[in-house]
């Protein structure tokens, strides 16, 4: 009986035959992962870049970031890239610059360029909630063009007033701006974020796709992820899902947060906006850090020298913090201390001004005025001789 030497076609050999070609399909060599890799590198770099040509972003004079988009980062290096047709000195630093308790037309910015008529021009690039600390890292990472320029930059005393504000007390707290902070050197006792969130903060400011992703959160998808947004409720009860059937692109209206007009927070109208004696607070007495011991201090002084190496023509502006609220018994040390600091900026030849106490009257608390104050303190650095020549190579 002869048998046949041709292989039995079972139907399980063909499937197991068939599996393997599906699966070797799939298996891309090294080089295709390498194009894979490439092109969605491309991507990323690509599309945020693209962003700014469909997004309008055309900041009016009195412009300063939204409060609502104070973590908006890659708006913030936006505002710091465009471009200026008349000479312009930036105004860098924390709430104080920005106007906590005032509108976008009563900060110290809109007044400097009351003074100026513009020649030169005064840009607000301040954030709210910004500290030293916080301030090295935004302009490390999101202030990279800003060199071979006239800086303006805040020196604030109040944020080495005492071990927590300086971050340097062991006790966890929950501060503005975790992401722009160092995440490892120098070590901040106060701050307590685990390994895992420090790399993917770290990662968050070098890799500008995520900064991006973070913009159109803010303004696009009321600070949520695209998944939180579908899931987000309004609030009401019984809740409904306005978004649940909406895809997030559809969300995008390419219109910008604005500040809210009026606004119930800032303003002469505000009810905020008002004298800090009229809170019923007394007078205060601070622990200052040594300045020796002193994080934010040590990271003003970086931030200095990073502004110098930048070829930036800088000028401080010492202040204004309101003595009036400083316990008698104090005041001998808070100027001794102001002393320590205006010396160090004459050691390093770095141009600076400490602007005379405001009125009571003009404070809404311990370092911020209101608007009289903004004016005032304009007209007072404006008809400094030092200032007049420091911006005299920008005048026409």
């Amino acid at each position: 009986m002869k048998h046949s030497s041709t292989p039995v076609n079972q139907p399980g050999m063909r499937a197991q035959k068939e599996g393997t070609r599906c699966t070797q399909g799939l298996v891309l060599s090294g080089r295709q992962w390498i194009l894979v890799i490439m092109s969605l590198c491309l991507t990323m770099w690509v599309i945020p870049i693209g962003w700014q040509g469909l997004e309008t972003f055309d900041p009016e004079e009195s412009y300063r970031i939204p409060y609502a988009a104070s973590r908006d980062y890659w708006l913030y290096e936006r505002y710091v890239n465009q471009p200026h047709d008349e000479p312009t000195v930036y105004f860098v630093g924390d709430s104080v610059v920005w106007g906590e308790y005032v509108s976008k037309e009563g900060t110290w910015t809109h007044w400097l360029n009351d003074h100026s008529q513009g020649e030169p021009r005064f840009v607000n690039l301040a954030l709210n909630g910004l500290y030293p600390l916080a301030l090295e890292g935004l302009l490390e990472h999101y202030a990279k063009e800003l060199h071979h320029a006239q800086v303006l930059l805040h020196c604030n005393l109040l944020w080495m007033s005492s071990p927590q504000a300086d971050l340097s007390d062991p006790k966890e707290q929950v501060f503005n701006h975790p992401m722009l902070v160092p995440q490892w050197e120098p070590q901040l006792p106060s701050y307590h974020a685990t390994i895992e969130t420090r790399l993917s903060r770290l990662v968050g400011n070098h890799w500008s796709w995520l900064a991006w992703i973070r913009h159109l959160q803010i303004h696009y998808w009321d600070q949520k992820d695209p998944y939180q947004w579908t899931l987000m409720d309004d609030g009401r009860y019984p809740p409904t899902y306005p978004n649940h059937r909406s895809f997030p692109w559809q969300a995008i209206d390419w219109q910008l947060e604005q500040e809210p007009s009026p606004d119930p927070d800032r303003g002469l109208e505000s009810p905020r906006h008002k004298p800090w004696s009229e809170l019923g607070e007394g007078t205060q007495r601070y622990d200052w850090v040594p300045l020796s011991q002193s994080l934010q201090w040590a990271a003003f002084q970086r931030i200095c020298q990073r502004m110098a190496h930048r070829d930036n023509a800088l000028m401080v502006i010492i202040g204004p913090f309101n003595q009036h609220m400083l316990h008698p018994d104090h005041r001998p040390t808070f100027k001794a201390y102001e002393q320590e600091i205006i010396q160090w900026f004459r050691d390093q030849g770095i141009a600076h001004l400490a602007p005379p106490t405001l009125p009571s009257h003009q404070y809404g608390d311990a370092s911020h005025p209101l608007q009289p104050g903004y004016r005032m303190l304009a007209q007072q650095l404006w008809e400094a001789p030092d200032f007049q020549q420091w911006i005299k190579p920008l005048k026409r």
